[in-house]
């Protein structure tokens, strides 16, 4: 969806924060033992560490390495929003292990490598449905409404040059 690279930074940094806030309510109200509103500002404590994690990891790392798995599995001429949902599945698979590792290491009391795969296995599927269902609609939402002209634009035909 991104056309250069100041457009998929943008889109990254949108959804690299929605999954990351949308994925720590979760972890905090397992930690509570349920949702309240509490839930939703204590998840605020840890975004300004989790969202620049996956912002970098994301951009730089899996952002690259998942199109390359996708595309194992998919043609350049299968429809797009599968494509779409290829990359989506690719990245959520890679991302939910790292950042259920870092997460551990940060902020669970017994960091140890049982921990870490309950958060993993926890994870796992609240991240895909997540992404899914909500996040990636929804990003992808807003980042059409931020760039609709220059996304309007793209395939759009030429002007004539002025004689």
């Amino acid at each position: 969806m991104p056309q250069n690279k100041f457009q998929d930074a943008i889109f990254t940094i949108l959804m690299a924060g929605c999954m990351v806030y949308g994925m720590i309510c979760y972890n905090v109200a397992l930690n509570m033992g349920g949702v309240t509103g509490a839930t939703f500002v204590a998840a605020l404590h840890e975004m300004p560490i989790m969202w620049p994690i996956a912002f970098i990891l994301e951009f730089f790392i899996i952002g690259k390495i998942a199109p390359m798995l996708a595309f194992k599995v998919m043609r350049p001429t299968d429809r797009p929003q599968f494509i779409t949902y290829a990359i989506s599945f690719c990245i959520c698979a890679m991302m939910c292990p790292i950042m259920s590792l870092i997460a551990t290491i940060l902020f669970k009391d017994n960091p140890s490598f049982a921990t870490f795969i309950q958060t993993w296995g926890m994870n796992l599927p609240a991240a895909f449905l997540w992404q899914f269902c909500y996040c990636g609609p929804f990003v992808r939402l807003v980042f059409r409404t931020i760039f609709r002209k220059q996304l309007a634009n793209v395939g759009a035909p030429a002007s004539a040059p002025a004689e």
